[in-house]
């Protein structure tokens, strides 16, 4: 049996005193450690950096963007007030679109082939809410400016089948109209 004697405890504890007076004579003093963490602390301060620089870039294109949409805001108001179409398209709710762009696929109404939807877009009418959102009045000027004859639209019943499209009737729409 093992350490039974006390000369045996006194040996025992004479080498772990031993043991800890050359560990503590050899050791660096934590030199390693320390180089580690400066090294870090290099890098985070590196990262924190660029992170500022980032957001400082993050809020200047913010500016640039909030100023931008008001320069747009506007310009855009004397233009709404001439179209009137555009007037009533602000006043309806405005969707995403067709891929989130802002506009939806016009072309969808029968009687708007592409080039008729270019024309429209050209006009500032990209939505079907704007399309709903026509008067007979609207309408009779936006025939007379795209060179179409009077009482197409009202005739190919654009705003019913925008109005459909919109609220994302496409069976019944396409059972109606295709």
């Amino acid at each position: 049996m093992l350490f039974s004697t006390p000369t045996q405890f006194a040996v025992l504890a004479l080498c772990l005193i031993a043991g800890w007076l050359f560990g503590l004579a050899s050791h660096p003093g934590g030199r390693k450690w320390k180089d580690r963490y400066r090294a870090q602390e290099a890098e985070h301060k590196t990262a924190r950096e660029g992170l500022a620089t980032r957001d400082a870039r993050i809020r200047e294109l913010e500016r640039e963007r909030d100023e931008a949409l008001r320069h747009r805001d506007t310009h855009a108001a004397p233009v709404a007030a001439t179209t009137g179409a555009a007037a009533g398209a602000a006043a309806a709710p405005r969707t995403n679109g067709f891929f989130g762009w802002g506009r939806d696929n016009l072309s969808r109404i029968q009687g708007i082939d592409e080039a008729t939807e270019q024309a429209l877009r050209g006009e500032g009418i990209k939505t079907y809410a704007a399309i709903e959102a026509l008067t007979p009045a609207d309408e009779a000027a936006l025939e007379d400016r795209l060179g179409f004859g009077r009482g197409r639209i009202a005739q190919q019943e654009w705003r019913e089948q925008a109005a459909m499209l919109r609220e994302g009737r496409d069976d019944e729409h396409q059972g109606r109209w295709r």
